[in-house]
């Protein structure tokens, strides 16, 4: 697949949810790192995204085609990409890895789940994108179900929740910002994920490496870290940049939100978490939830 071609709708939609099932086992990955091997969990972020931006600059220094890219990016592109990757990567991820740190997974997802309605409301105003009844109807039916499969003792914390929050308001940002960078389609989505990484890497290095020092890795946290980088991130982020290429900011919001029932399911065969009938319940909710704001013809005046 070439990462300079717009997808089809159909296809976009795929690129995005093979996206979310490589960032749910994330959410795995990262408990194991924190908890198994004692990772800090800026620093932690720090070395995910600082490592996958390393790679990701290399493919660009040696891809022909993308430096071409590169000299196609003007001053409000720049400062566009530099306030993604402050927002997208350095907010919303680093304070993603401090509420995993503080309070269960669970908890932070229920917080998340928020994202398709914010995002629907802010959109309408920003992007021009006006959602019809049946994706509004089906991004709350995602929000209802989330509250269902995570009702009963969440064991929040300050903290957690507190950065919770911090990842929810710049979620609903960044899903805006870049969907308004990646419709333009005048730039390479490789482009635009090295660049906005780099950013935010940097920033989270500054502050992981001061506020929680050096840390030392292990092999196998150093294993987990380059996989997350290589696979999940490096790779994950361009694809989910190809793919705001043709959705629109609740529709890749909506996919965003299937994580919950993913980590759900890898929690029960990893973590030997068996949910019971309220879970299932928001399962199905969430589904039959996300299928409304995917529904065809469903956004008026939408770009193509």
């Amino acid at each position: 697949m070439s990462t300079d071609r717009t997808p089809s709708h159909l296809g976009a939609i795929g690129i995005a949810l093979l996206v979310t099932v490589l960032w749910s086992s994330s959410w795995i990955l990262i408990r194991w790192g924190l908890d198994g091997e004692e990772l800090q969990p800026i620093t932690f972020a720090a070395l995910r995204y600082g490592l996958a931006a390393v790679l990701l600059g290399g493919w660009v220094v040696f891809h022909r085609p993308l430096r071409a890219s590169v000299s196609s990016i003007d001053r409000s592109m720049a400062v566009g990409l530099i306030v993604l990757g402050a927002v997208f990567y350095g907010a919303t991820q680093g304070a993603q890895f401090v509420a995993l740190d503080n309070q269960p997974a669970t908890t932070t997802s229920l917080v998340l789940s928020l994202t398709p309605l914010l995002v629907a409301g802010f959109a309408a105003r920003s992007l021009s994108e006006t959602a019809s009844i049946r994706q509004l109807l089906g991004a709350a039916l995602v929000a209802i179900g989330a509250w269902f499969y995570f009702a009963g003792e969440l064991g929040a914390t300050v903290p957690g929740m507190a950065a919770a929050l911090v990842g929810l308001g710049a979620g609903v940002a960044s899903a805006l910002l870049g969907r308004h960078i990646n419709r333009q389609a005048s730039v390479s989505p490789v482009v635009v994920t090295a660049t906005s990484m780099a950013v935010g890497a940097v920033i989270l290095v500054l502050v992981g490496f001061t506020t929680e020092g050096i840390p030392t890795v292990s092999l196998r946290a150093w294993l987990i870290i380059g996989w997350l980088a290589l696979v999940n991130t490096a790779l994950a982020f361009t694809l989910w940049n190809l793919s705001l290429r043709r959705l629109s900011a609740l529709e890749s919001a909506g996919i965003n939100n299937t994580m919950l029932v993913q980590i759900a399911m890898l929690a029960w065969i990893f973590l030997d978490e068996r949910p019971g009938a309220p879970e299932i319940a928001g399962i199905l909710l969430v589904s039959i939830g996300v299928f409304l704001t995917q529904a065809a013809g469903a956004w008026r005046g939408r770009v193509r």
